[in-house]
């Protein structure tokens, strides 16, 4: 006698096998190497800071406790944001910059000492230790960064926002050559900085931000407007004459703050930035070799009209001509780097302080005569491992506009420390930009720790797994749609 059976699935004898899924490997959060690597910068800090009090006083004071207990809890509490608010973010980024930041802030403690010295020697007022107010600086910074991490959740979200960035970076870099005095101040004949009581603010090293996030939306929305091709010239395909506007506009503004504001290191950094994400959004080497002629067209232009450009251009040509007077800054950090020569003085060792402003626009010539070439090499290699880890997390992220953020801000570290060391080198004129992290100044640490929270923001997305939909069991046949088998019952 047979029985029909019901088969599921419509395999003969139930037989239908489970269905098996991969797990879900999740990719690790390295945010164990990243702690790892901040204790290595806090113990360097401090063993540096050790190095320049022993040389210095022959004792060590209360103050190399206090500078690396402050930076240890600082970046401590920095790493506990990034680890609950960007997991996946790059494990490098925060480490390089809370490196050169230490390394900075023990340069500023050596001067400090020696200009302490130079100042009691000579019988005048006590020199006011800037160092303090650097470890301050770095704190309302770090707060922005975390800031930054718990308010931009996606970076996507700022490009609906790029107009109003458009508009607010513009505002920002305008502002202190609109004000009169003495809301704003000229400084070595550049008129960027804004004062208010006793506190100053550069907005040109906001608006540098503002502006990347408006160009990274605006070139994503009008990417096919700049790949449409003119006519071709020296086997270049030159752009539409009605698609130039944004290229004329970036060129009039950055003309407009060397006029307002005397500015020449802004203008640089400002057009470079435009026109390497012009450069990556197309693919066409004519908008770079159009917009670098318009700036060397305006660069000639503001050598005629302004004093001061014209003292900086003679200083690069002839660093030697008036070693007591106007070249005396060029002078004092060529001897430096010579006296540190390969491996350097050793620090608190040197004679950084006969350096103006050596803790300012020259602090890498302070660093180059104590560390020599090889730490100074080493300083730019970080520079560039910074710079190489923003592009790999803008080369990973998914969404064009992350691409284009991700790597203009990484570009704009890049070429703000070119700058910077090419004019202590008198590789090209000075332009009186600050070494990213390095240099003392609240305006540029506040601006540069904005930059590293958008980078890890832009890293997490990159790294983040994507989300897994669970597999969805296949329905059911009804019972009377089932095929059935014959079962023979045994007797």
């Amino acid at each position: 006698m047979t029985t029909p059976v019901p088969t599921a699935g419509g395999s003969p004898g139930g037989a239908s096998g489970p269905t098996s899924t991969a797990p879900n490997l999740q990719p690790p959060t390295r945010r164990n190497t990243e702690l790892l690597l901040l204790a290595f910068a806090a113990f360097m800090v401090t063993l540096s800071l050790v190095l320049v009090e022993g040389n210095q006083e022959q004792a060590i004071t209360m103050e190399v406790g206090y500078y690396g207990l402050a930076f240890l809890v600082l970046f401590g509490a920095a790493h506990l944001a990034v680890r609950r608010w960007a997991p996946y973010a790059d494990p490098l980024i925060l480490p390089c910059a809370a490196l050169l930041n230490g390394l900075g802030l023990v340069m500023i403690h050596r001067i400090d000492l020696a200009k302490i010295e130079s100042t009691l020697r000579r019988g005048k007022t006590v020199w006011e230790p800037e160092a303090p107010q650097q470890v301050v600086w770095t704190a309302l910074g770090l707060v922005l960064f975390v800031a930054i991490l718990l308010v931009v959740k996606n970076h996507r979200t700022l490009a609906k926002l790029g107009y109003t960035f458009g508009l607010a970076g513009l505002v920002a870099l305008a502002l202190p050559g609109i004000l009169p005095a003495p809301l704003s101040r000229p400084v070595n004949g550049a008129k960027i900085w804004l004062q208010f009581g006793f506190a100053s603010i550069q907005p040109g090293e906001f608006a540098k931000i503002m502006l990347m996030i408006f160009f990274a939306s605006f070139l994503v929305a009008k990417r096919d407007l700049f790949t449409a091709a003119g006519r071709r010239f020296l086997g270049m395909d030159l752009p539409r004459a009605r698609d130039l506007g944004p290229i004329i506009a970036a060129w009039l503004v950055s003309i407009g703050v060397l006029v307002l504001e005397r500015d020449l290191g802004s203008s640089l950094l400002f057009f470079g930035i435009v026109l390497v994400m012009l450069y990556i959004a197309t693919e066409r080497a004519a908008w770079v070799v159009l917009g670098l002629s318009l700036f060397v067209g305006g660069c000639l232009v503001a050598y005629q009209l302004f004093s001061h450009v014209q003292i900086r251009v003679a200083n690069w040509l002839h660093p030697l001509h008036d070693v007591y007077d106007k070249s005396l800054q060029v002078a004092q950090a060529l001897f430096g780097l010579a006296t540190g020569g390969l491996f350097g003085t050793g620090l608190g060792n040197g004679r950084p302080d006969l350096v103006p402003e050596a803790q300012t626009d020259y602090i890498t010539a302070a660093l180059g005569e104590e560390l020599g070439f090889v730490g100074l090499a080493a300083i730019l290699l970080l520079y560039g491992l910074l710079a190489l880890r923003g592009l790999r997390s803008a080369l990973a992220v998914r969404d064009s506009f992350g691409k284009l953020l991700g790597a203009g801000l990484s570009f704009a570290v890049c070429l703000q420390v070119f700058v910077v060391v090419g004019g202590v080198t008198t590789l090209i004129p000075v332009t009186g930009l600050t070494a990213p992290f390095l240099s003392k100044g609240g305006s540029s640490l506040l601006a540069n720790y904005i930059l590293i929270a958008l980078l890890l923001r832009i890293s997490d997305a990159a790294r983040r797994p994507q989300p897994t939909s669970k597999p969805k069991r296949p329905p059911q046949p009804a019972i009377a749609d089932q095929s059935t088998v014959m079962v023979e019952r045994p007797s």
